[in-house]
């Protein structure tokens, strides 16, 4: 798996590495590079720390502006009092409630009352069965923050106390945007120590040097630092939208793009330091030798990423820019920051297997010298072989689960989903969460008239006005999040919209704009994605069959991937949906980061071809002499992102899990054997209609 470990065992350095008789540059360019940094980090260290501040991970926040559920948030928040904090306090036992316990809760629900101010008066106990009462509480006090409603949140959970056998759950959208901010702001810490873990045991099993490891890692954090800071200062310039989810995808690219770069790099200097006697002049060589390919994949990478631009979820439009950030700040600290540390501590930093000067470069040899055998002797068996796996494994795409719902979104429940869950189980024909309409308030009454005659409406309640707003809250039949209340809303939508003006929104109706959104996104984003993937690589590779080849490869990777998490998703994992989202990202990740492995075989591929070697031969040598090195970087990759699988929410999960699968497929499969075999069955062809496209004798 790791780089070849062949070199000379010895720690003796010779002379001329000490520097001896270099040029001023030798010796004041390092540690200017290294002084820039030490500014650029202590810059970047307290912007970075705001860029917590700076999330925003309800629903509502991802959608667009001209949702019909943005719309009613964005009214609710003009009412007087602001945006309402709505809860629903549920208390349960099992075998039906005493009167003891009735008291009890009317009495915790009377003192939140006498804390607070509430909408409605006080809250009216709703008996669902003979074991749950339910208070819905709203807090309507003027300037609440979000600090100030996850306060109210908090204190409503103190007050209202179970024992005996008497169950509290607070539950409401409120609550679960509480619940849901908490579980993003824990991501932080685990996201990232648990990443440097990772990548820590794979660079120390990959180079088996007590100190070589850790460069690329102290590298990637500074890299990492760098990102956060630029993200904050782009969100306060232009308004990006900053999410748990579009943050810790950014740590993940950072670490497991740069240690790529860094695999790359370390390895060309490694041979470098063979050839040349000074590390500086080993580093400036290798940097020549394997930065325009470094350079041309990062920049694919981002490329791809900035794409998402044009998405019209916020969530989605930000995650581009801010993981395009990562890339390239990750880009910037490998070419610059990691040569300054190895040319620094030179020949000693790869002990105990020193790379001696005038030492042979040793030929690689193992599974990517019989992989590429094999391709070479029989390129069409393989790839029918490869095609028909790869298909099989996309079919799983027809196993995935429908669309994610708000109390299915966490991986462990928390408080406010055991409430809805509670609600849900004792009165099966009412939903648990409001739909809400906002109704220009000179047709408030028509509005709740046809709200209340609205088929699948349980009932409607005529709410606060303000600003020439009235607010209605609608209870469906439907249970939250279902196709039943998906049918109720778009009827709503249907027959109030276009008739009275109204807005239809609530957490049922942003879930219903996410799906529709996200669907939208796709159909722009995959073509672009595509089209500018596709453009780059024909710029690069000087051909138009090897680009289409790569391409096709990348869609055949993420098929299977996505194919793989609809056959374990369900009956492994246990998730009762699919984030709404994951088709467009795992699809963008894999094309850009799948692309970027094509870019190092295909290069190297050419490099051999414009020496004069034949066809078969220049594939068969840029798998040999790649391949190690690719592996490498794709089992870091796939480790990186597998860390969001450990992670308590379920998008979260599925994305890690779908883009790790999906790198492993490309390291080993398609990328390595599959477009090995077709760059020999296509022979020249495969750099039409450039110039090595003229046919040659050989094999």
């Amino acid at each position: 798996m790791g780089a070849p470990s062949t070199e000379t065992t010895s720690t003796a350095v010779p002379p001329p590495t000490r520097g001896r008789g270099s040029g001023r540059g030798v010796r004041v360019i390092p540690w200017a590079v290294l002084a820039l940094w030490i500014a650029v980090l202590a810059l970047a260290g307290p912007l970075a720390g705001k860029l917590g501040d700076d999330q925003q991970n309800r629903a509502v926040d991802y959608l667009p502006s001209s949702a019909d559920s943005t719309r009613v948030a964005r009214l609710q928040d003009a009412l007087p009092g602001g945006e309402a904090t709505e809860l629903v306090v549920v208390y349960h036992r099992d075998g039906g409630l005493t009167a003891a316990d009735r008291e009890e809760a009317a009495a915790q629900i009377a003192g939140v009352a006498r804390a607070h101010r509430l909408t409605g008066g006080a809250p009216r106990a709703v008996l669902l069965h003979g074991d749950t009462v339910t208070y819905s509480v709203a807090s309507t006090e003027p300037g609440q923050d979000d600090g100030a409603k996850d306060a109210f949140v908090a204190d409503v959970r103190d007050r209202a106390e179970g024992g005996g056998g008497l169950t509290v759950h607070v539950g409401g959208p409120g609550a679960l945007n509480t619940d849901m901010k908490e579980v993003y702001s824990s991501l932080d810490g685990p996201l990232l120590w648990t990443t440097v873990a990772v990548v820590a045991v794979l660079l120390i099993l990959i180079y088996r040097s007590p100190l070589l490891w850790l460069l690329p890692l102290l590298v990637a954090g500074a890299a990492d630092a760098a990102a956060m800071a630029g993200v904050h200062g782009l969100h306060q310039a232009f308004g990006i939208t900053v999410t748990g989810q579009s943050q810790g995808v950014m740590t993940i690219l950072v670490f497991g793009a740069g240690t790529d770069y860094a695999l790359l790099l370390v390895s060309r200097y490694r041979e470098e330091l063979r050839r040349v006697p000074r590390p500086y002049d080993a580093m400036r060589a290798a940097l020549r030798g394997c930065g325009p390919a470094v350079l041309a994949s990062s920049g694919t990478v981002a490329a791809g990423l900035l794409c998402l631009l044009a998405a019209d979820l916020n969530s989605s439009r930000g995650m581009g820019p801010i993981a395009a950030v990562g890339v390239l700040c990750a880009l910037v600290a490998m070419t610059t920051l990691l040569p300054v540390l190895l040319v620094l501590l030179g020949r000693r930093v790869f002990w105990p297997l020193v790379p001696a000067y005038g030492s042979e470069v040793p030929r690689p040899r193992g599974l990517f010298t019989a992989m590429g055998g094999s391709a070479a002797r029989r390129p069409l068996a393989v790839l029918a072989g490869g095609a028909v796996l790869l298909g099989a494994l996309a079919l799983g795409t027809l196993a995935l689960p429908g669309s994610l719902k708000n109390d299915d979104a966490f991986t462990s429940v928390p408080e406010s989903v055991a409430a809805m869950r509670i609600v849900a189980e004792a009165a099966p024909a009412r939903s648990a969460q409001p739909i809400t309409v906002m109704a220009p308030t000179g047709r408030a009454g028509e509005v709740l008239a046809a709200v209340r005659g609205t088929e699948g409406v349980a009932s409607a309640e005529r709410g606060r006005s303000g600003g020439g707003w009235t607010e209605v809250s609608v209870t469906a039949e439907a249970q939250p999040e279902s196709p039943g209340e998906a049918t109720i809303i778009h009827a709503l939508r249907a027959e109030l919209d276009g008739h009275y003006g109204a807005h239809v929104g609530g957490p049922g109706a942003q879930q219903a704009d996410l799906a529709d959104t996200s669907s939208r996104d796709r159909w722009v984003i995959v073509p672009l994605v595509l089209a500018a993937v596709l453009l780059i690589l024909v710029v690069l590779l000087r051909s138009l069959v090897a680009p289409l080849l790569l391409v096709v490869a990348v869609i055949a990777v993420w098929g299977a991937a996505l194919g793989i998490g609809g056959l374990v998703f369900g009956p492994l994992f246990g998730f009762e949906g699919t984030d709404p989202g994951l088709p467009l990202l795992s699809f963008v990740f894999l094309v850009a980061l799948g692309v970027d492995y094509g870019i190092f075989l295909m290069h190297r591929m050419r490099e051999e071809s414009l020496a004069g070697a034949a066809p078969a031969a220049a594939a068969v040598t840029a798998l040999r002499t790649t391949g190690g090195v690719i592996a490498s970087a794709g089992l870091v990759l796939a480790a990186t992102f597998s860390v969001l699988v450990n992670m308590p929410l379920v998008s979260l999960v599925e994305m890690g899990f779908v883009i790790a699968v999906g790198v492993l497929l490309d390291t080993f499969l398609v990328r390595t054997y599959l477009v090995t075999a077709a760059s020999v069955a296509l022979r020249e062809r495969v750099w039409w209609p450039g110039r090595l496209s003229r046919p040659r004798p050989g094999p």
